[in-house]
């Protein structure tokens, strides 16, 4: 049996939650939130499908969360996502006070960092990310739809 750690379990939820997104013509991008070892949060992108610029994995993952814990204060959860989020769902991680980020790929170009660093922004409730988490297969699966869309 393969062994693989407690990121990399999350981040495979995170994975399925892309592959829904796939089968229905989305961009692959999937998220969930762990809250206590347990899922309470899932989501992944609808734009297209909702006509929506908001409808992001992360965002429908939060509101998911919120919806389960029943609060907007997301304290104590973490965020696991196939794709470093965006500077609108890191402004959204940061209001629901999330407290961790995990990714799988980065996103050069419109991912947070790209502003974060620059910025310097302080995140009082956000003390932790990491990218990189199943890194080939978040990758793999966003190849593979704009290979298809092609």
């Amino acid at each position: 049996m393969i062994n693989v750690s407690q990121e990399e379990k999350w981040m495979l939820y995170a994975l399925k939650e892309a592959k829904k997104a796939f089968e229905i013509d989305e961009v692959p991008i999937g998220a969930i939130i762990v809250n206590q070892d347990k899922i309470i949060g899932r989501g992944f992108n609808q734009v297209e499908g909702l006509n929506d610029a908001t409808a992001h994995a992360e965002i429908i993952a939060i509101t998911s969360a919120e919806n389960t814990s029943e609060d907007w204060r997301l304290n104590g959860c973490s965020i696991y996502v196939t794709k470093e989020p965006c500077i609108m769902c890191f402004g959204a991680i940061i209001n629901a006070r999330i407290e961790k980020i995990y990714y799988g790929m980065n996103d050069p170009d419109k991912g947070f960092r790209t502003i974060q660093d620059k910025a310097n922004l302080i995140t009082p409730h956000l003390n932790y990310t990491k990218g990189n988490i199943l890194e080939l297969e978040s990758k793999k699966i966003i190849q593979k739809f704009f290979k298809k869309k092609r």
